[in-house]
């Protein structure tokens, strides 16, 4: 197996490492945005070109020879820039087997804290969630075209060592913002890359949610991180009181709870962190 990332960034790393883990000899390629990172990638023995969006990148036959791509880069007013860029690149990959969207349950829009699962209509509420519905159009239509099989992974809420609510209460910026009924999933990265490596390997095909068993308010997550650390909680305030970015602000439009059913029946799995309870604690471990 050959894979190639489009964005070798938190969630692509812990897939690759998970690919390795199941078999030492794939052979892992990708793209980061700047030299630095591309260096520090190389010296974990990975094939990492620049790749920025705005110009193809130097690629070569990291993704010419790929079996496997899976793509991670944001869309942007644009269309997806890895289509834009190579998409006749990867229409002559002559080993193309298989390739993986991460979009978002952002695609959803606002449920009013209902369930919904992969057959609920995408009606995004923000500019981002509705860019990502293009890019998951784009990204069919290609893989139709090109006849390979395609899975969209729309991710919850991304955690993970060193991208967690402790981070926020060691800098003192962790906020218990309280919007009565607002819930949110997560998903945590070591869940994203052993369910992405276990598509690679099945070449799953389809859209699924990658969130996990439990939607829960975010000021639980926080009051729970501080009591794994042994701090005070931070006060709460109500969310009309709050000052949010407008990015912030726009998350709290989206009230849903994410069914991950479709995924965990396809691959035969459960969770590795089926809450934010266990999530927390294995980091704080």
């Amino acid at each position: 197996m050959r894979v190639f990332f489009f964005g070798m960034g938190y969630s692509s790393q812990a897939t690759a490492e998970a690919l390795r883990r199941a078999d030492p000899a794939v052979e892992i390629a990708g793209t980061v945005r700047d030299r630095n990172k591309a260096k520090a990638l190389a010296e974990k023995g990975y094939d990492i070109g620049v790749f920025d969006g705005e110009r193809p990148g130097a690629l070569g036959e990291a993704l010419s020879g790929a079996s496997h791509v899976v793509i991670s880069t944001p869309p942007g007013a644009q269309g997806d820039p890895v289509l834009r860029q190579h998409w006749q690149d990867l229409m002559r990959a002559r080993e193309l087997e298989w390739l993986c969207y991460f979009s978002t349950v952002g695609v959803y829009g606002d449920f009013g804290g209902g369930w919904v699962d992969e057959s609920a209509p995408r009606h995004p509420v923000n500019e981002r969630s509705r860019q990502r519905v293009v890019a998951e159009d784009e990204w069919q239509s290609f893989a139709t075209e090109r006849g390979v099989p395609l899975a969209t992974l729309r991710l919850a809420g991304i955690y993970g060592p060193g991208r967690s609510t402790f981070e926020r209460l060691r800098e003192g910026t962790a906020r218990r913002i309280v919007k009565p009924g607002q819930v949110f999933n997560r998903i945590h990265v070591a869940d994203i890359g052993r369910i992405t490596a276990l598509a690679a390997q099945r070449r799953l095909a389809g859209a699924f949610n990658l969130a996990d068993d439990e939607p829960a308010p975010p000021q639980d997550l926080v009051a729970y991180a501080a009591g794994l650390m042994g701090v005070e909680a931070p006060p709460e305030v109500a969310f009309e009181d709050a000052e949010l970015s407008e990015m912030a602000r726009s998350f709290y439009a989206d009230n849903k709870r994410v069914s991950n059913t479709a995924i965990k029946a396809a691959l035969g799995i459960e969770l590795l962190y089926s809450t934010y309870r266990e999530g927390l604690s294995a980091i704080a471990s």
